[in-house]
């Protein structure tokens, strides 16, 4: 089994990208299982893109935050916890849109997360159904994770891409910020309104062109929250959960949505708690000794035993 740097012994493959390769690994220092993405050092830019996210280090409950990175030869790596539910764009694809009450408590969990982003200094700038991770839960509370830092950025920071480079995730982006403009935590929140929209509708927005809200409860939220003018938004994400979390909603009564571990089964030598010791080889020597002296003993009192029955029984016919 392959140990990367020295500490990180990868175990079985969770999910391929264009930007790397996520392995499920055993923390040789640490005892643990994590997730760890892989990414071979193809450019400067991607490169540079990795190692910004390999070095968020956002403590918040609704935060997936690396916890470290290791490099070797030409391969770059960084841990982070595991998150068995999948995301919610596999939610979506398996369930279609979700009760008020989800996108009540989805929504403020990500607007929670983005409060901590915001806090740091960064602007996410990837908010989608896709890097929003989900605990197992079943049909429980669902539990969100915000992920995948790797376009993060602060308003300060240098530019790694030109104006005209494509960075955006179309139909979640604001329309400033396709046009180029510089990060700024109110295209996070244009990003949620496209998020949430997708949850009540079980549609993703469109590539082009703006978001048109559902009617319902929620609409005055995401009207605000997908304004076109970021003056017109909520000026934080604090603002927008006070608001969303005084939206009336009612008790969802019809199929219950579960969120199911997606991880793949153990391999063979692994299990919950690392490492599954294998059963010792029977030693060679052992394989050709043949049956143990004990039972050719017992076998040959048998055979006495029999030949002294047959002869008392002889004698006893004369």
């Amino acid at each position: 089994m392959q140990v990367f740097a020295g500490r990180y012994q990868l175990v079985d493959v969770l999910g391929r990208g264009g930007m790397g390769d996520v392995w499920r690994v055993w923390d040789l220092r640490d005892g643990v299982y994590r997730a760890a993405k892989l990414q071979r050092q193809a450019d400067s830019a991607s490169l540079l893109r990795f190692v910004r996210e390999s070095a968020t280090r956002i403590d918040h409950p609704h935060v997936v935050a690396p916890t470290g990175w290791s490099a070797e030869d030409d391969t770059v790596l960084f841990a982070m916890p595991v998150v068995d539910g999948g995301s919610v764009a596999v939610l979506l694809a398996d369930h279609g849109a979700l009760p008020d009450t989800w996108v009540a408590v989805l929504g403020g969990q990500l607007l929670d997360a983005l409060q901590a982003v915001h806090a740091a200094g960064l602007v996410h700038r990837d908010v989608k159904p896709a890097n929003l991770l989900l605990e197992a839960t079943g049909t429980g509370s669902p539990v969100l994770r915000l992920s995948d830092f790797g376009i993060a950025a602060s308003p300060d920071e240098p530019r790694l891409t030109r104006v005209t480079e494509v960075l955006h995730t179309p139909g979640y982006s604001a329309p400033e910020a396709r046009a180029g403009a510089d990060p700024d935590p109110r295209q996070d929140l244009y990003s949620v309104g496209a998020v949430l929209t997708e949850l009540l509708t079980g549609e993703r927005p469109p590539a082009t062109g703006s978001v048109s809200p559902p009617a319902g409860p929620f609409a005055p939220v995401l009207e605000r929250l997908l304004a076109p003018h970021p003056d017109d938004r909520f000026p934080d994400a604090a603002t927008a959960a006070v608001a969303l979390s005084a939206v009336p909603v009612s008790e969802h009564g019809g199929e219950p949505v579960e969120v199911f571990s997606h991880l793949p089964d153990w391999p063979p030598g692994w299990g919950p708690s690392g490492p599954v010791p294998l059963a010792p080889p029977a030693p060679e020597a052992a394989k050709r000794a043949g049956p143990p002296r004990t039972t050719w003993a017992a076998a040959g009192l048998a055979v006495v035993g029999a030949i002294l029955l047959a002869a008392a029984v002889v004698t006893g016919l004369r």
